[in-house]
């Protein structure tokens, strides 16, 4: 039989402890379980040519696959919730392969190792008795780390639409020209609807699936755009911990722009799906962030628990 290695075994102990938070719900992801997929296209700007060799990111229009969803792993938790949104995309390349880039409506990570994301997660265990995490729990582990006190402590907005939130790719990621060269970069999705939320009571007006809903009938009038920020590094920017963000000061630059047109034609084969943050192509590699290469350990034990429906 082949060996386990410590990052399978420490995937299975996190995807553990995410059912211990949320509940076991077959067949459904361990996280963002409840979402929805919208067809798309992405234009490049060109502007990022110089820096990378991806395909998407050159001058040709890709078709893209957008999944909406919220955090959490209980697929019945309500849009209301004040809980982070994730966008994920699927550039379909024109060789046939495709590379995914995954966001978050914060930006940053909660953790900035794999063993510290697992001691979180078993500090907000939910009480069985309260049905919510003990806040001396949540104290005793930023005690111990006290780095990531700004990162628990983030409060994701709650968007008046999928279209007014701004997304993060959260980790960084190095891109490489055509000679060789190497740059770190980090990935934002901006709306150009602008950014809006709702105040915690205009939230309690809103529908269990409004997220869902409002973005079905903004369609049928219009795209919706986002565009693709790029935040590049200098020499002394951390690319190892997600839960650091680089100064607002560093050089940006739009690198194409996302036009979600529709809902995807069938949602059934997407609930299958594993969007993954660690499926590249050429000209775009995994920085030296721990999380981000291990995030691909986590999603391989999710998708094999909810493809036995388990």
């Amino acid at each position: 039989m082949p060996s386990i290695s410590p990052d399978q075994t420490l995937a299975v102990r996190v995807v553990d402890s995410m059912e211990r938070m949320s509940g076991r719900h077959p067949g459904y992801r361990r996280s963002s379980a409840r979402g929805a997929c919208f067809r798309a296209t992405f234009t490049p700007t060109g502007d990022a040519a110089a820096l990378t060799t991806a395909a998407h990111l050159q001058t040709r229009t890709v078709p893209v696959t957008v999944r909406f969803s919220n955090s959490e792993g209980n697929p019945h938790t309500p849009d209301t919730a004040p809980v982070t949104r994730g966008m994920a995309a699927r550039f379909h390349l024109h060789d046939g392969s495709d590379t995914d880039l995954v966001a978050l409506t914060v930006p940053r990570f909660v953790a900035s190792t794999p063993r510290e994301f697992l001691e979180l997660t078993e500090a907000l265990r939910p009480d069985p008795v309260t049905h919510q995490p003990d806040p001396a729990r949540v104290h005793a582990f930023l005690g111990v780390h006290p780095h990531l006190t700004e990162a628990v402590a983030q409060q994701p907005p709650i968007p008046v639409s999928y279209a007014s939130a701004a997304y993060w790719a959260i980790h960084a990621f190095i891109w490489v020209d055509a000679d060789g060269g190497r740059r770190p970069v980090r990935y934002r999705w901006e709306p150009e609807a602008g950014r809006t939320a709702l105040t915690a009571a205009e939230a309690a007006t809103r529908t269990a699936h409004y997220l869902t809903d409002e973005l079905h009938q903004r369609l049928e009038h219009a795209p919706v755009a986002f565009d693709l920020r790029i935040q590049l590094a200098e020499p002394d920017d951390p690319t190892h911990d997600p839960s650091t963000v680089w100064p607002d000061h560093r050089k940006e630059f739009t690198a194409g722009r996302l036009e979600i047109t529709a809902p995807a034609d069938d949602q059934d084969p997407w609930h299958t799906q594993a969007f993954n943050p660690t499926r590249l192509t050429t000209g775009i590699h995994l920085s030296d962030d721990p999380v981000l290469a291990f995030r691909a350990h986590a999603y391989a034990e999710s998708h094999l628990r909810r493809s036995h429906n388990q």
